[in-house]
C-alpha cells in the first residue's frame, strides 16, 4: 500500500489554493473545486490543521486528502449538502 506524501504548507491566492508537499511538489487546486472554501472568508481559509492524510477545517467543515488532490478530484459533497 502507498501512502501520499504529507501537506507541509497551504497557502490561498484569489482563485487557487496552494499546497506543498513534503516530496517538493506544489499543487495548485481551482478554488471553485471546493465551495465551502470559496466562500469562506480568507481568516476562514487560514483556520487548518495538517494531519498525516490532509487539510482540514473545522470553522468551514472541510476534509481534503492529499491522495484526492493528487487524483485530481474536489468536493465529492452531494448538491444541497453544502451550507455557504
Amino acid at each position: 500500500m502507498s501512502t501520499s506524501p504529507r501537506a507541509i504548507a497551504v497557502r490561498f491566492d484569489d482563485a487557487q489554493m496552494w499546497v506543498e508537499l513534503e516530496d517538493g511538489r506544489t499543487l495548485g487546486v481551482p478554488l471553485v473545486w471546493f465551495p465551502r472554501l470559496l466562500h469562506g472568508a480568507p481568516e476562514q481559509r487560514a483556520d487548518f490543521f495538517l494531519s498525516p492524510s490532509g487539510i482540514h477545517w473545522d470553522g468551514l467543515n472541510e476534509d481534503i486528502s492529499i491522495a484526492g488532490l493528487l487524483a485530481g478530484r474536489g468536493d465529492l459533497t452531494k448538491p444541497g449538502k453544502i451550507a455557504a
